[in-house]
């Protein structure tokens, strides 16, 4: 629609780099963007849900659990994806001010699978899931200005 308001109004240019041809059929609005955002949220939600149901499915029910809430997850930070934009959201994810809460929760991602798959070990795979949820959460409030000094007073009052 863009190109057809520059051909109209005569400014259209044919010397536009393949760079910029790009980035301008791949852009989407504002709408389709929240679209994709609630979908790709919701899926993930549903994911973490399901693996929640079938954590109680003897013998595989810890591994399908630990995957499809790790999907899940993955899929929930997938969805800011469509807000921002890639690059954006990876800038953001390693600021200075998020970096450790972003490194934690990848790490905590990968070994939640490594312990489910590789090392057929039931209690770290729980004990990553559980990681991979406070480091999913820390991560998150990390996007809300003084959330996370806000939790840090309450958990220090609860403490204490």
């Amino acid at each position: 629609m863009d190109k057809l308001k520059r051909v109209l109004s005569g400014q259209d240019t044919d010397d536009q780099g393949g760079l910029a041809e790009a980035i301008d059929a791949t852009s989407l609005g504002w709408g389709t963007r929240v679209k994709g955002f609630v979908a790709c949220f919701a899926i993930g939600c549903l994911f973490s849900v399901l693996g929640t149901c079938l954590f109680w499915i003897p013998k595989k029910g810890l591994t399908l659990f630990a995957v499809f809430y790790t999907l899940g997850n993955i899929a929930s930070i997938g969805s800011t994806l469509f807000l921002m934009g890639p690059m954006k959201q990876l800038k953001r994810m390693f600021e200075p001010t998020r970096l450790i809460a972003t490194v934690v929760m990848l790490l905590c991602l990968v070994l939640t699978l490594c312990s489910a798959f590789w090392w057929h070990n039931k209690g770290l795979t729980l004990i990553f899931c559980i990681l991979q949820y406070f480091a999913l959460a820390w991560y998150s409030i990390s996007f809300i200005p003084f959330a996370r000094d806000a939790v840090k007073k309450c958990v220090s009052v609860c403490l204490s």
